[in-house]
């Protein structure tokens, strides 16, 4: 049992390791370079030779020496090169249209991945349910997928939004398992964090925006949603009432925007800041007794962030949905309905 604890995780830490470690020593030989530079004049054949490399490693080192801090950034931030240290790099290649820069990142790539394996996952156990009889229980991935639909339907869809929840399923549904999946990805090594970059996150909450103003339009109509702004207080009230009503409709997509992308970009830079620290002192010990055990533990804490982050994005999106449809005297009516039951 112990060996096959201590096999996962080195499992789990060596490709991380290896994907720090070629850039670390990267830099040292840059802090190095200038050292090389005091030493004795060589001959002139190699002094000619070593010429052009040397000089366009002290313009790389003028230009900017990489620090651990750099590499994070480099790590969290969206560019166009996967890196697979010590296995090389894939260039993505840069796409401009009508002078739009549309080009392929890695975070572009991570969202056709996730709504791949969505696509892929959701039918095979699709297919599984499709198969069964009314006296079996689904296995599996489709017995995880009903445990998930369930949740979301009967746990956050229905409480938030009332009568009329269900035509808001399929829209609460994907953007849960596809803020899961791109959260799940961002923890595979040499994977990346599509959720942490704060255009996605700004699509998803606009998305949420979008649906949450319809719905109010659809519920109330131009007057019962102009009403609504004034919050039903005095007409003396509404030159201040107003304003706040408006900002604050796109203050719930700015803190759905934030939260998500806060939260899934700071545990990745915990978690490369404690690699980091080994590196910095150069230290064997602060590496197996401060660095790979609390990176470890923030790396399975990000397993349950992964799966909170999804919860709450899409809890807050169901509330703001219901809010926004409410009728007044609603909230009153469901109470009276329970009371009479009693």
């Amino acid at each position: 049992m112990r060996k096959k604890a201590i096999s996962r995780i080195l499992a789990l830490v060596v490709p991380v390791l290896l994907s720090l470690n070629s850039p670390v020593f990267a830099t040292a030989g840059q802090n190095e370079a200038p050292v090389a530079a005091t030493a004795p004049a060589a001959p002139a054949s190699i002094e000619a030779s070593a010429a052009a490399p040397a000089e366009a490693e002290a313009a790389h080192a003028e230009g900017g020496e990489e620090k651990p801090g750099d590499l994070i950034m480099h790590h969290i931030l969206d560019n166009h090169t996967f890196a697979f240290e010590p296995f090389g790099e894939v260039h993505l290649p840069r796409i401009e249209v009508a002078g739009y820069d549309i080009s392929i990142t890695k975070h572009v790539v991570m969202i056709w991945l996730a709504a791949i394996l969505l696509v892929v996952i959701a039918s095979a156990a699709g297919a599984s349910v499709r198969k069964m009889s009314a006296n079996q229980a689904p296995k599996g991935v489709a017995n995880v997928f009903e445990s998930l639909v369930d949740f979301i339907s009967n746990d956050v869809a229905k409480p938030n939004i009332g009568h009329g929840y269900e035509k808001y399923l399929p829209y609460l549904l994907t953007v849960f398992f596809f803020i899961l999946v791109c959260n799940l990805l961002g923890l595979i090594p040499y994977g990346a964090t599509a959720t942490g970059n704060v255009n996605v996150t700004l699509t998803l909450a606009t998305f949420t925006f979008i649906v949450t103003q319809v719905s109010a339009f659809k519920a109330h109509g131009i007057k019962g949603y102009l009403q609504h702004l004034t919050a039903g207080t005095h007409g003396a009230l509404w030159i201040i009432m107003v304003p706040i009503e408006i900002l604050g409709q796109f203050t719930k997509p700015f803190a759905l925007t934030i939260r998500l992308f806060a939260n899934m970009t700071a545990g990745h830079i915990i978690i490369l800041s404690l690699f980091f620290i080994s590196f910095i002192l150069k230290s064997y010990i602060v590496a197996v007794a401060v660095s790979i055990p609390f990176a470890i533990f923030i790396y399975l804490l990000e397993l349950f962030v992964a799966f909170l982050q999804a919860f709450v994005f899409t809890m807050l999106s169901a509330l703001f949905i219901g809010l926004a449809t409410a009728h007044e005297g609603g909230h009153d009516g469901h109470e009276l309905e329970a009371s009479g039951h009693h």
